[in-house]
């Protein structure tokens, strides 16, 4: 029977390519995979589910909020030292980091207005992308 097996890739339109490139790589630290380096979309490198950015084929600015709706939640290895980090920058914090039920969180906004959720995964059940099981 076929069925669905789960997200396989994510991709977030955004106003401006090389705005949001240089705070996903400046601010955030993700590096991109130069087999998927376009003037239209860029792949970051990552060890879970591909992530991408596009330039938007819609008008951003007619939507409330981009994204509205969606949890965008992204691993992180150090939650404190990343918030520190975007905070430093400018970037704008939604809520400061807290200890979850999926572990240390924070939620932070991009220049497009997205929100998103960075956690440190401590759990067994969700050993995403080949990282290595902590001990």
């Amino acid at each position: 029977m076929a069925k669905l097996l789960g997200p396989d890739f994510i991709n977030l339109q955004v106003r401006d390519l090389s705005a949001s490139r240089a705070f996903y790589t400046g601010v955030l630290g993700l590096t991109v995979d130069p087999q998927f380096d376009t003037p239209e979309v860029i792949v970051f490198d990552s060890t879970t589910i591909p992530f991408a950015l596009r330039q938007s084929t819609v008008n951003l600015d007619e939507a409330p909020h981009p994204g509205w709706g969606v949890a965008l939640w992204i691993d992180c290895d150090q939650v404190n030292e990343l918030c520190a980090k975007m905070e430093a920058a400018g970037a704008t914090i939604i809520q400061q980091p807290y200890d979850g039920p999926f572990g240390r969180t924070f939620v932070f906004a991009d220049p497009d207005g997205y929100r998103i959720t960075a956690n440190e995964n401590h759990w067994d059940r969700f050993p995403l992308g080949g990282r290595h099981q902590r001990q």
